[in-house]
């Protein structure tokens, strides 16, 4: 009689009888990559319309690379001259221009698709720009860039910059005329930076403008250098916002210690699904519906005409503003022999500069002027930071500006007016717009955080007018619930930074004083205008009174009590 038990703690696994669960298995035995997703599909991420800014930059991306994919294929990028003998377009037959042109309208009008792939690729370029810059303003208003965040902050930033490059070296590539006026500018430009510009312009163009080597150039940095950082940069940006958790909105049960939301898997990864054919679907409709960049109607380049009413895409217009607005009479220096044009530099160089500087290193800034280390996961409110709130509606403000005064010359020839008055009406505007957006933006702010202490102390206003036996009349108000207070009461008011004293207890001068002084002065600048929370003790002081509180058996009582008292709704 046989005595062997059945072990069951050493008996195998079940194998996987479907195709896909042993492709998952063989690959999971040899890379264990079932533990990386069984991680993420337990990741949480909170639910917010808002936090589809950042997929919409992401898919938009992938429209790119899948339709410039398709361009690449067709797409020659050679400055060699040639005259073009399609059928497509007529007013084109016979003309001189060159091979990169030359292949652009073929790929126009005799590739199948090809126009609709051009459109596609152009429209995903503008709004891949537009849904960055749009998270970055939730980001900045939201303060979501602090500690632990910074340095995807600045990874931002640079996918900002980066995307302004891939957007230059794509529109460049057809060398029609808008294209070759935007270089023109461009070699100006790079010719403006003291002592090295006519030597980078050289080395750029290959020798005087334009040369015969910009557009291969463009076309290596449009296709392989740009979109390849542009990944890479990707790739951690993902990567950190999975390490350090997702920021969430402020709200009942929610702190920097928790994620009140979905997991990745089913529900979050269905929701980036059908987001992605929601844009692809609309870029397409876009591409297929909305003519953009027809480079027939320019022509190939020709230095010799600039038309009116010629702009750049509008993420670069406030580039193209700044150089209008700046005035030339006597703005170029001539120092030991070298020009130093001002009204290039400043405009072109100095003011993109100040701008991403700004950028990134504003996250440290509100950190050393607010004396906070710790990490934050829950957003702030925008109306509970007025200077910060402030600051970037005034650079906002600055932008549309600069943007408006790149179409003057549209505005003036659409309304009838002056180009001369437009061009001084916006060289004003550029200096006091921001400022007044800055102080009339805080005022908002400081007045919504009044209005939300009253709330708090009084509740909301029901309309409803009560008479007591007395004679009294009062307005009953409604108390706020408990996430409406919490909402209100739960966030961090801090006051100017607090520095130790000038002379120690000799007499002697404290040794960095002097920059405590002037961090202490920037500090008063974010934080000295405030409205401090709500405490629970005044809460408590407020709703002792009876008459704001909502009237329940108390207000029948009265009623009841009163000959002739009356009750009215408004």
């Amino acid at each position: 009689m046989s005595t062997a038990t059945h072990d069951t703690k050493n008996e195998a696994p079940a194998k996987p009888t479907t195709t896909v669960g042993k492709a998952a298995d063989y690959l999971d035995q040899r890379t264990s990559i079932g533990v990386a997703v069984k991680e993420f599909a337990r990741k949480v991420f909170p639910d917010h319309w808002s936090f589809m800014l950042g997929e919409i930059a992401l898919f938009s991306f992938v429209v790119l690379i899948i339709s410039g994919f398709f361009l690449t294929m067709f797409f020659e990028p050679s400055m060699a001259l040639e005259h073009y003998e399609g059928e497509h377009p007529a007013s084109m037959q016979g003309q001189l221009m060159s091979v990169a042109f030359a292949s652009t309208l073929e790929m126009s009008f005799e590739v199948r698709g090809g126009l609709l792939m051009r459109q596609i690729h152009h429209w995903s370029a503008l709004i891949f720009m537009a849904s960055i810059v749009v998270h970055m303003m939730r980001v900045f208003f939201t303060g979501a860039f602090r500690k632990p965040r910074e340095i995807n902050w600045i990874v931002g930033i640079l996918l900002m910059i980066l995307g302004l490059a891939a957007g230059f070296t794509g529109y460049s590539l057809p060398d029609d005329v808008l294209s070759g006026n935007g270089l023109r500018i461009t070699d100006g430009v790079v010719k403006s930076i003291p002592v090295l510009g006519s030597f980078m312009s050289y080395m750029i163009f290959g020798g005087e403008f334009p040369g015969h080597h910009i557009v291969p150039r463009l076309f290596t940095l449009h296709i392989f250098v740009v979109p390849g950082i542009l990944l890479a940069l990707i790739a951690l940006h993902l990567f950190l916002m999975v390490l350090q958790k997702h920021t969430q909105y402020p709200g009942g049960g929610r702190t920097d210690k928790n994620v009140v939301g979905y997991p990745a898997l089913p529900v979050y990864v269905a929701k980036m699904t059908g987001n992605f054919f929601i844009v692809f679907g609309v870029l397409v409709l876009m591409g297929a519906t909305m003519s953009i960049n027809n480079v027939w109607n320019y022509g190939p380049f020709d230095p010799s005409p600039v038309s009116a009413g010629a702009q750049p895409d509008w993420y670069m217009l406030f580039l193209e503003g700044s150089l209008r607005l700046m005035p030339g009479q006597g703005t170029e220096w001539v120092i030991l022999g070298y020009t130093l044009p001002l009204n290039v530099l400043i405009p072109a160089v100095v003011i993109p500069g100040l701008l991403f500087t700004f950028l990134i290193v504003y996250p440290f800034i509100e950190a050393k002027v607010s004396g906070d280390d710790r990490e934050h996961h829950v957003l702030d409110r925008p109306r509970n930071k007025p200077a910060r709130t402030g600051l970037g509606v005034a650079f906002l403000t600055a932008f549309i500006i600069l943007a408006l005064a790149g179409s003057n010359d549209l505005i003036a020839t659409h309304f009838a007016l002056s180009i001369n008055a437009i061009t001084w009406v916006f060289r004003v505007l550029f200096f006091v717009g921001p400022v007044f957006a800055y102080f009339i933006t805080k005022r908002i702010c400081l007045g919504l955080q009044r209005k939300d202490r009253e709330l708090v102390l009084h509740g909301h206003e029901s309309g409803r007018i009560v008479r007591f036996a007395t004679g009294e009349y009062i307005e009953v108000h409604t108390p706020l619930d408990d996430q409406e207070r919490w909402l209100r009461v739960n966030y961090e008011a801090p006051g100017p930074l607090a520095i130790a004293p000038k002379t120690d207890a000799r007499g002697v001068k404290r040794k960095g004083y002097g920059a405590d002084k002037r961090w202490q002065v920037l500090s008063r600048f974010f934080y000295e205008d405030r409205v401090s929370p709500v405490t629970p003790a005044e809460v408590a002081a407020a709703h002792s009174h009876g008459e704001h509180d909502e009237l329940h058996g108390s207000e029948r009582q009265a009623v009841e009590a009163g000959a002739g008292t009356t009750s009215r709704e408004h």
